[in-house]
């Protein structure tokens, strides 16, 4: 796995056993996580979970804090995307 990708899990991680982020989002990033580790094209899968988590990052009742952690999420996947 590269560098890229053990940031991207980890911070899922944080966000999945988070108890201050909202349920359908520890439910989603729970999704991408799964998805990411299934394998097959890495760059296919990132490019999803990056219009997943553009979605979610424009609620409005989503918590400053996991906001930021989502747009740091997008921001590993696109270099992931680009590999």
């Amino acid at each position: 796995m590269t560098e890229a990708l053990d940031e991207v899990l980890e911070t899922l991680d944080r966000i999945i056993h988070d108890d201050t982020v909202p349920r359908n989002v520890r439910r989603t990033a729970s999704e991408i996580k799964e998805d990411l580790l299934a394998g097959g094209d890495i760059a296919l899968k990132a490019a999803s979970a990056i219009s997943v988590l553009e979605e979610l990052s424009s609620d409005p009742n989503l918590p400053m804090h996991v906001r930021t952690m989502i747009w740091n999420l997008v921001s590993n996947l696109e270099r992931l995307s680009v590999q």
